[in-house]
Parts: C-alpha cells; structure tokens; sequence
C-alpha cells in the first residue's frame, strides 16, 4: 500500500504542463487571462484557444510569472457551455463553464487539490518571450539525485542566457514533471541560486573552478538536501531502464474508453484491452493504490497495470485500467474522496464491463493493488456479480495498525536503527491515536501542533496536520477489512511480498486468512511471495528507496502467478 502520510516523499510537484490533442471545436476562440492562486504565489495564466484548418479546438497556456510560454494543452473540449481541458504530464486538469455573454469562463483547476481558476477574454496577448543571448558557461542541461531518505530522485535543470538575464526549467522524470519553469535565477559569480515558487523550492549552488559540476542545496518546505548537478549532453544516460514495458503494436486490441459513476457524477478515462480470439472474454478491472494514480500506475518511472494488463491480454483476459478521480482524463475531486467513495468508481466499471458484448458478463473480476487490495473486497461483498478477486498486498487489519508497522519496517529496512525505529513507530501511534480520539477539529490541530513541535520542520506542519485530518486518512486508520472479507463467496486469491514494508506480510496475510474462514469462504488461496517487495518487484531490503532503481517492475512470478489462478477459475 502507498498510504498517504507514507508514501515516498516526492520533493518536486509539477504544475501546468501538457501535449497536445485536438478535438472538435466550437466558438471560445481567442485569448484569455486568469490567475491561480497557487498558495502565497499568485500565478497569471494566459489560455489561447485557436481553430486548426479542420475546425478543431487546439491550446496552450503561458504562465506568465513563471517566464513559460506556448505550453501545450493535451486534450480541450466544449459541450453545452462546459469547457474542459486535461494536462496530461501533470495528471491536472481544468473544467469551467463559459458565460452566456462568452467574455468569462468559471471554473477549477484539480491537480490533487481543486482551486478556483476564473478566465476572462484578453484585450490583447500577454505572451512576454525572452530574446536569446550569448550562451553563458552555465547554460546546458544539468542533472543530478536527491535522496529523500525514501527514493532517490533524478533532477534536471535546463539553464539557458536571455537578454533578460538566466532562466531555467525543473524536470522531475521519476514523478513524470517536465519543463516547470524557475520563478527567478540569480547568478553571482560562480554562485548559482534558482527559485521555483510553485514547486515551494529553492536551488543554491556554486559551480566548481572546471565547470563540471555545481555542488549545492535542494531546499523545499523547509526541508534542506543536498545536490550535486553535472552536465550532461544526453539525458539518457540517466534513463533507468523498463524492460518489462510493452512496445506496440501491441497483439491485442486497445480501446480508449470512459464510463459514468452517476451516483457520484465522476467520469472515469479508461483503456480496455481485449484479446484476440472469439469472444466473450474474461475480463477484470483493474484498482490502484492510494494517492492519485493514472490507469497505469505510473511511479517512479514504473508502469505496473501497464506491464500487468499487457501480461494478462495476452493470456486471453480482457483488462480494464481507469485514471483515478481527478487524475488525467477522469472528473472529480480526489482530494474529498474516501477508500468508500474510490469503491464506487470500481462498481461503475464493473457495469460498464457488462455493457460489452465482447466480455463474459459472468467471468468479470477484480484486481486491487494496495488500496485497491481493499477496495476489491469491499465491491465483491455487496456485488454478487463479481466472479474472483485477486488482493495484491491488500490490508488484512486497519489502518491504524498497518502505518506504525509499516514506519518500523520502513526505517529499519533503510538502514536506520532497530530502537530509532521503534520510537518513530511509536510517536505515529501517539498521533493516530490523537487523530482517532479528539473529535473537536480546532482541539484537534493544536495538540498535533504540540506533538510536532521540534520533530517535524515548521514549514512542513501545516501539510502534515492537513493529511492526518482528511476524509480519507480518517477512514482509512478506521475501516476494519475483515468485515468485508468474511462476506466473500467468490474465490479469492492474496497475495504478498515477503519483503513488503508498507503492508508486511506476517501483519496483514494470517487476518485475510482468519476472515475468509470465518465467512466459510471455500475458495481462496493465500500466498506469501518470497523476496518480492511492495511493487511485486526482486528486491534487496525492500525498502521504497529501491523501488526506481530496480529495472524490474513486476516480477514474472507475481505475473504467472495471477494469470495461472484466474484462468483456473
């Protein structure tokens, strides 16, 4: 599981980028100017809207204060006054409504969390371009790793001379964040200082007297790590290799899809892949772990439901794989939703996969990764219709029992000290127990501030204390899964790594196997999967931080052993 307050740190968070990919048009043409407020750093957004020579719809978007211009948008609709746009690198979004006059346009922009973005017609373009200038010794492309402590993650910064002075761009290619532009770089001799006002981060370095290397400091939210960047001239050097990733033509066919969860008026962006041979065919869907996932799980430069889904089409099982809520091309708020609200999007496909005529209405199952390892069984129990499940690392106990374990073994697993770790287990305990007790909201937050204060860097609090109180955090500490597993008729398979360290295996296996009994389930198999970790993948320790240096993103045992156990079925 990627818990929430658990998941691998990720220093860099992207904002407004996008590809391109027209679609047919109606009349909003021209430009228009809003502003994003985007924390304590207000940014002007400029949106133009053009007809291609087929009518069709085409975007980009400048952020002004950023100094980025002519970023392409991915996707762009307009239906019935509602104008949508998806920016794909950044898994955001934008949905407003065009006012009857066509001068305004209100709406949010969703990336994670929804904020207000109002747009209105500009008199002119604002579109400042910077002139290029002779190309100074710190111009080219530099990259280097920071290590969180939980993942090592390569950086990119792209410095190029103007007329106007040093500007950059930030890549984060292990999060899939490319060209966010710096708010500022400031060069005093051989001193290096980049700002990136919507990443919250600063650079400070000073270039070495052979200009080879720029040893300096990564400070983001009060956290301070160390980077050294070195040029390079080809950036797939640093490319980690993905073996297991499919190239096409695929030999099966590929099918973008979407589907309504009506009774949460969320849209879900999807792509189903069907077998060749004769239909109907088995199908299942496909449920992601916490945090917001695309339909194929991207992390860390890993595609595990695309690697999955590829391994089980060709087994002659039909995959379904859905952009979370608010992730890419799917509607709604993630932010708001719950484990509860996220299993209601798995009913909605699991109806949309009896509406094709290519599927065996009777042979559809689910498979849970993680979080989605709870949601499947929470679907299965009240859907009779859902022929297996197949639970990869999914909890056995709840929450709040799972994080302090998972904080020990974590800790211990990177190296740290068996007693170090126990204690760091034992202050989560403290504050889920806060969390579980204190229902008064203000109460609340000033006791998790007092628990904080001197442990947690003060910049970094105000986060903390948010994901701790949210919906889902306080569903998830809650949520016992055993109820819904002792209300399981179908098969069931679980599966665990033997070196998971977010959902251990000894923890969370022997309750799904106690539970499943008790409900005189007849037809489940539990299996503990020996030197995998938490992605399935061959691991050393098992720790977070091997996740991306690992070329294997899942094992062929893991992958056997799912296909083999569904088409027994």
């Amino acid at each position: 599981m990627k818990p929430r307050v658990m998941r691998p740190v990720l220093i860099l968070i992207p904002l407004l980028v996008a590809g391109l990919n027209p679609v047919h048009a109606q009349e909003v043409s021209g430009d228009w100017q809003g502003t994003l407020s985007a924390g304590s750093s207000p940014l002007r957004l400029v949106l133009h809207i053009r007809k291609g020579a087929d009518a069709t719809l085409q975007a980009t978007l400048d952020s002004v204060d950023q100094g980025a211009n002519r970023i392409p948008v991915s996707s762009i609709t307009l239906q019935d006054a509602k104008l949508d746009l998806a920016v794909d690198a950044v898994h955001g979004t934008y949905q407003g409504r065009v006012a009857a006059d066509g001068n305004t346009i209100a709406g949010t922009w969703t990336q994670g969390q929804a904020l207000p973005l109002d747009f209105k017609r500009a008199p002119a373009a604002v579109s400042p371009e910077h002139k290029p200038a002779k190309p100074s010794d710190m111009d080219g492309v530099w990259m280097g790793r920071l290590d969180t402590g939980a993942v090592k993650l390569r950086v990119v910064f792209r410095i190029v001379n103007t007329e106007d002075g040093l500007i950059a761009t930030i890549d984060s290619p292990d999060q899939g964040m490319r060209a966010t532009p710096a708010s500022a770089v400031t060069r005093d001799g051989a001193s290096l200082k980049v700002e990136a006002k919507s990443l919250d981060g600063v650079f400070e370095g000073r270039m070495a007297a052979d200009r080879l290397s720029i040893a300096g400091t990564w400070t983001q939210s009060g956290r301070k790590l160390p980077l050294l960047l070195r040029p390079v001239k080809d950036l797939s050097e640093g490319q980690r290799k993905r073996p297991q990733n499919p190239a096409k033509p695929y030999p099966y066919r590929q099918e973008d899809v979407s589907f309504e969860n009506r009774v949460q008026n969320v849209t879900l962006a999807a792509t189903l892949t069907l077998p060749p041979g004769r239909p109907p065919f088995p199908a299942v869907l496909l449920i992601t772990g916490s945090g917001p996932q695309d339909r194929d799980e991207s992390l860390l430069g890993h595609k595990p439901f695309l690697v999955l889904s590829d391994y089980l089409t060709r087994q002659g099982i039909a995959v379904l794989r859905a952009d979370d809520r608010g992730v890419a091309q799917s509607t709604g708020d993630f932010a708001t939703a719950t484990t509860a609200d996220f299993a209601t999007d798995t009913e909605a496909g699991v109806a949309y996969l009896k509406t094709r005529a290519e599927i065996d209405p009777h042979k559809i199952g689910l498979i849970g990764h993680s979080e989605g390892g709870l949601i499947a069984p929470m679907v299965a129990a009240r859907n009779a219709s859902v022929a297996f499940i197949v639970m990869m690392a999914g909890p056995g106990v709840p929450g709040d029992q799972i994080l302090p374990a998972q904080s020990e073994a974590i800790g211990v697993a990177s190296g740290k000290n068996p007693q170090d770790a126990a204690k760091d287990a034992a202050r989560q305990r403290e504050l889920i127990a806060l969390v579980e007790s204190e229902k008064d909201g203000a109460v609340l937050e000033k006791e998790l501030k007092e628990k904080m204060a001197g442990r947690t860097p003060e910049a970094q609090v105000g986060a903390q204390i948010h994901q701790l109180t949210s919906p889902w955090f306080r569903y998830f500490l809650a949520y016992d899964p055993a109820i819904a597993l002792r209300h399981l008729s179908c098969p069931v398979l679980a599966i665990n790594g033997g070196k998971d360290t977010q959902v251990l295996p000894k923890q969370n296996l022997p309750p799904i196997r106690k539970a499943l009994q008790e409900g005189g389930n007849q037809h489940f198999e539990v299996d503990e999967l020996p030197g995998l970790n938490h992605l399935f993948q061959t691991a050393k320790t098992g720790a977070p931080a091997e996740y991306a240096d690992i070329e294997e993103t899942i094992s062929p045992i893991a992958l056997e052993k799912i296909a083999s156990w569904i088409l027994q079925r």
